[in-house]
């Protein structure tokens, strides 16, 4: 009686020997999401030669690239991604949700940010610039701004730096993306576009007749690539494949081949810190 007692007890015991002996993971984990071969990756859908979804339907830039590289060192090939757009307002809500495995969207490192999510990197270091059209002559740096209109996107911590540290007088405008403002400055309807120098440096590279970059980087931003805030298996991975895709070239060569074009300094990768 005691033997037959102990068999479903056994079985149970059996079966997680056998999950653990086969390499399972928790499927809430980034490990655990991967293992059917499929991962759902958040990235911007317009930013030129970081993240663009171009008018045939395909990815680009070296965010899409970066993206590509670590999934396939999970174990995920191109075709096993879902693209979704992570605008600069939504980004924490997708990972904290659930509805992305993780986001690779000229995404700064903050503290802030890391009391809901975490980071692995950084992957890319760029700093603050401005983005005015061709022809401006008065605008040279933030300090410039006074009496002007300056766009940024909703969320952004951009356009609020530069009013309190540089130009108290300037106007703030917001639009959803970074297209609206490159769209609203050739319109006309504000003087200039404040982000990472290597967002703008993409606008600048598809219109070079009419927008340039004006004035020196003013901050320092560390790209990560940010992911739930407990997987730190997750993270790990991401860091490898990081180091992996540096160190075999790959990560220069994506880099070149996006940003070799526009107008600004390719910097050398980072140290990464976030483990």
């Amino acid at each position: 009686m005691l033997f037959r007692r102990l068999l479903p007890a056994t079985a149970a015991v059996a079966a997680l020997v056998l999950t653990t002996a086969c390499g399972g993971a928790d499927e809430n984990t980034l490990e655990g999401r991967a293992q059917d071969g499929k991962l759902t990756i958040g990235i911007r859908f317009d930013q030129p030669g970081m993240a663009q979804r171009r008018l045939d339907g395909k990815y680009v830039g070296f965010d899409v690239d970066v993206a590509k590289y670590v999934a396939g060192e999970l174990g995920v090939p191109e075709n096993g991604i879902t693209w979704v757009e992570a605008r600069s307002a939504d980004r924490e809500r997708l990972i904290t949700t659930g509805a992305v495995d993780f986001v690779v969207a000229t995404y700064s490192i903050t503290d802030k940010r890391k009391e809901q999510i975490a980071f692995a990197g950084p992957y890319f270091e760029t700093g603050q610039g401005l983005l005015v059209r061709f022809t401006e002559e008065a605008i040279k740096g933030p300090e410039t701004l006074n009496g002007k209109r300056l766009c940024s996107v909703t969320a952004s911590t951009s356009a609020q730096k530069v009013k309190d540290q540089f130009a108290r007088d300037v106007t703030l405008v917001e639009y959803g993306q970074y297209s609206d403002c490159v769209v609203a400055l050739l319109a006309g309807n504000v003087d200039a576009v404040t982000t990472d120098q290597a967002i703008l440096a993409g606008y600048v590279a598809e219109n070079p007749e009419l927008l340039k970059l004006v004035g020196q980087k003013f901050t320092t931003e560390r790209y990560g690539i940010g992911l739930a805030k407990d997987d730190q298996a997750g993270r790990a991975k991401i860091n490898q494949a990081i180091e992996k895709m540096v160190d075999s070239g790959a990560w220069r060569g994506a880099l070149e081949r996006n940003l070799g074009e526009a107008e600004v300094e390719l910097p050398e990768p980072p140290e990464i810190t976030e483990k």
